[in-house]
């Protein structure tokens, strides 16, 4: 199917919001012919309703990148676009919590607006702009424009997006929105973790009482863990693999890679194709308000990543000058912070607003930071405040870097813009390439530059009280110039760790990363020697979802793991990542049921799980009273679950063994199992697929994969209880999101992919839940990528936009 839309056959209300866009639009485009038409885009769709964007010029691709997004996702990234704003409560209500779970968590929407207004202020939008070329400037210029022209569409009729197309706040964006929502995915590795405590760090009321003889008191046991959304012990994270051409059976290198991320909100992909003939063809995965590929492939290299261990952000300690809650202290003189009045409109129940405000302030190092919600003692008082520095802050290069990589010709090339750069934000990187015969790992990128000098002497004593719950994290005595973040000869940024200092490996059989750091990049092959900022190297147990990961790799180049031969080829590689392995399983199963099983009332679950496969796939019967438990279970100190204890000498094997001593802790935990599984109304020995679904059109899709916790290495992983319905994928969930298995045999790129989520957040889309069903049935979608295939393609259609 071919369709042709250009401006003159659109109706006015259309116009109007299109002269809206183009004004906003200040950059325009960077050569838009001589046609009169400042943009112009064919989005050719092909299977599953991918869009292949093809444009003559920078702003051209933007333009079809903003259309096709709004196309599929109107109501999620109008919603998301409220938030960089800062007018949620304005339109929503202030004490309303956000809709989608993101990187933010899900903040009421007041401190939202106060967080973006302060932190992703206009000064820093304009930092974020002035930083980038006029190819980013155009991209950023025509997405706003095809974005908005979408918004004009819906606007003007039609069915799509019947849920918000009406609301007052689905609205056209500007230039400047987007330069919010780019830099805000800079900062969830750092000031996004604390959002609500940066919206409220305001001064102490003159009556306040003096806590310093309570920070003096503190001790861990005191002090609450804050949740961490991105770089904390759970939650969102990613497997990647990348494999030498030497190990894939005539393959070439193969990478495969794939992000557990939220399956909704602002912060899910979308899945794109965009071309520009002569200067890009990149396909892969995006943020919904990013007009550049994050993840991805092109006809030279593939990459993928997974969020890192190094810890992005730190903690100062503040001394306030005496009489002035305003002022701090460094060697000796004060310094006064940077007030901000910041007001916010906060829609009332009649209807009508009334304005919020507060004063919100920054110091040298950050924005201040109210960490009272950790301990009373840690808020702001008369004596001593906090302040929060995120690298990232700082770090306009991140989608520079994407750009850069959009375009590589080679891994050689790849590796040399991430060493220039040092700018990807709070993930690691694994990387493949085109008659390149080994495979990449690196976690460079921005990272604190913090000496152990200085976190001997500059650590303050309630950084070392925080130090167990924050392991890793720099909490200075900000009274010292001293202990400002240092910078090393090759620094890209100041303050950050020069990429010489970061870790990488090339290795000819493979590299990966399941979230745990640097150090077991390559099983066989540990890292050491870099800062210990990376995270623990050799002293700290693996997540068993990383001792499986690597379980699975050496076991597929030994030839152990059941699949044919001893290869990584693609056609393995995509049967053995979606297999559904239990490793807590594979590994305890057998002796903890040797602990728990004898008593009549757990007689039923205990023949269960003994006939249970160890996997979680969609047939499994029993893995979510085995799920269940573990969950249960693991919650015990791993000096009381675990016989033999984490030895560094055996990664993978360790802990090993379950505690005889631990018997009357698992039975209780195998009972507290068996009830809530009997209190769902599922069987104890339902199939995994009645257990964990998505719904989709009225009809549940099964599913396969659990949590991470449990020891799955396929992550599809529901936070609702199983008592509350079972494990549905339709709230909040998270897990495999983008997933691609790519290799480049000659002439060519292949390139497998799944969306699991599918492609539109419309229940209207055809796209709403075909990516679904096919992640359901493990149909991986051969992704169309040279002009042939694309054209060729069965389910083909195009459509031509342009103004």
């Amino acid at each position: 199917m071919r369709q042709t839309m250009q401006r003159g056959a659109r109706p006015r209300l259309v116009l109007t919001l299109a002269a809206a866009a183009a004004l906003a639009a200040c950059g325009g485009s960077d050569g838009g012919g001589d046609d009169g038409l400042n943009y112009r885009a064919e989005i050719r769709r092909t299977t599953m309703g991918v869009p292949h964007i093809k444009a003559d010029d920078w702003g051209g691709l933007g333009y079809g990148v903003g259309y096709a997004q709004a196309q599929d996702n109107l109501c999620t990234m109008a919603d998301s676009f409220l938030t960089y704003r800062g007018e949620r409560s304005r339109y929503l209500g202030g004490d309303a919590i956000a809709v989608y779970d993101s990187t933010i968590d899900r903040p009421r929407n007041i401190d939202s607006d106060f967080f973006f207004r302060h932190v992703v202020s206009s000064d820093v939008v304009a930092a974020m702009s002035g930083a980038q070329d006029a190819k980013m400037h155009a991209m950023v210029g025509g997405f706003v424009a095809g974005y908005n022209r979408y918004v004009g569409e819906a606007k003007a009729g039609g069915t799509a997006h019947a849920a918000c197309r009406g609301e007052a706040w689905v609205q056209p964006i500007t230039e400047q929105d987007l330069w919010r929502r780019m830099y805000t995915a800079n900062l969830a590795g750092g000031y996004s973790n604390f959002l609500a405590a940066i919206a409220n760090a305001t001064p102490p009321g003159a009556a306040a009482p003096a806590a310093k003889e309570q920070l003096a008191a503190l001790e861990p046991g005191d002090i609450t863990a804050p949740r961490l959304q991105v770089g904390g012990t759970t939650g969102i994270g990613s497997n990647m693999y990348g494999f030498g051409s030497a190990v894939t059976g005539g393959d070439g290198p193969v990478m495969f890679g794939n992000p557990h991320w939220f399956w909704k909100g602002p912060d899910r992909f979308y899945q794109a194709q965009l071309t520009i003939p002569g200067e890009v063809n990149v396909s892969g995965a995006t943020f919904l308000g990013v007009p550049m590929v994050l993840i991805g492939f092109n006809d030279s290299v593939a990459w993928s990543h997974t969020v890192s261990t190094a810890r992005r952000f730190g903690f100062f300690q503040l001394t306030l000058a005496p009489g002035d809650a305003t002022s701090y202290m460094v060697d000796g003189k004060p310094v006064k912070m940077k007030a901000a009045p910041i007001s916010v409109e906060v829609r009332q129940a009649n209807g009508s607003t009334a304005t919020v405000s507060r004063t919100l302030y920054k110091s040298e190092y950050g924005p201040m930071v109210n960490l009272g919600s950790m301990n009373p003692a840690l808020g702001w008082n008369a004596q001593s405040a906090f302040a929060i520095r995120d690298i990232n802050a700082d770090n306009y290069r991140t989608f520079r870097n994407w750009m850069r990589w959009n375009q590589a010709k080679s891994l050689d090339e790849f590796i040399a813009i991430q060493k220039q750069e040092s700018a990807i934000p709070w993930v690691n990187t694994v990387a493949v390439g085109r008659g390149s015969s080994q495979a990449w790992y690196a976690d460079i990128g921005a990272v604190p530059n913090v000496s152990p000098a200085q976190v001997a002497q500059c650590t303050t004593p309630v950084g070392q009280a925080m130090a167990p719950l924050l392991p890793g994290v720099p909490i200075f005595n900000g009274a010292s110039s001293a202990c400002q973040w240092q910078s090393d000869a090759d620094s890209v940024q100041a303050g950050a760790i020069g990429p010489s200092r970061m870790p990488s490996l090339l290795r000819d059989d493979y590299v990966g990363n399941m979230n745990d750091s640097y150090w077991l990049a390559n099983a066989t092959a540990p890292l050491t020697g870099y800062p210990a900022i990376f995270g623990p190297a050799g002293t700290a147990a693996q997540s068993l979802r990383t001792r499986l990961g690597h379980t699975m790799a050496l076991e597929r180049l030994a030839g152990t793991d059941g699949y044919a031969g001893k290869q990584a080829s693609s056609a393995i590689v995509r049967q053995m990542v979606l297999n559904s392995r239990v490793f807590s399983a594979e590994r305890f199963k057998d002796e903890a049921l040797a602990l728990v099983c004898g008593d009549a009332a757990t007689a039923a679950a205990c023949d269960v799980l003994r006939q249970w496969d160890n996997h979680g796939n969609t047939e499994s019967r029993g893995s979510h009273l085995w799920d269940e438990f573990w969950t249960r279970a693991a919650k015990l100190p791993d000096a009381q679950l675990y016989a033999v204890p984490f030895d560094p000498a055996q990664p993978l094997d360790t802990p090993k063994g379950i505690n005889p001593a631990a018997a009357g802790a698992l039975k209780q935990a195998f009972g507290q199992a068996v009830q809530a599984v009997q209190a769902s109304g599922l069987a104890l020995d339902a199939p995994r697929g009645e257990v964990l679904f998505a719904t989709r059109g009225g009809g549940k899709i099964p599913l396969y994969g659990g949590c991470g916790g449990v020891g799955y290495f396929t992550i599809t992983c529901s936070e609702n209880p199983i008592t509350a319905g079972g494990y549905s994928m339709d709230g909040q969930p998270h897990g495999n999101s983008y997933m691609q298995v790519v290799n480049f045999p000659a002439g060519g790129v292949q390139a497998y992919t799944f969306l699991t989520f599918s492609l539109s957040d419309d229940p209207a889309s055809p796209h709403y839940g075909d990516y679904t069903r096919a992640y359901g049935a493990k149909q991986w979608v051969r992704m169309p990528f040279t002009e042939g295939e694309i054209t060729g393609n069965a389910d083909y259609r195009t459509q031509t936009v342009s103004q």
